[in-house]
């Protein structure tokens, strides 16, 4: 389904980091082009 997209990624420091949302977007066939992790207080 997303075999072809590029995506950005955001992810959280205390939640869930950009590393595993970018893994399970690879998987799926994305282009993760950015991601970064931020801490969203």
């Amino acid at each position: 389904m997303l075999k072809g997209k590029k995506v950005i990624v955001f992810g959280e420091r205390d939640d869930i980091p950009a590393t595993t949302v970018s893994t399970c977007l690879k998987a799926a066939g994305a282009e993760v082009v950015y991601e970064n992790n931020a801490c969203f207080v």
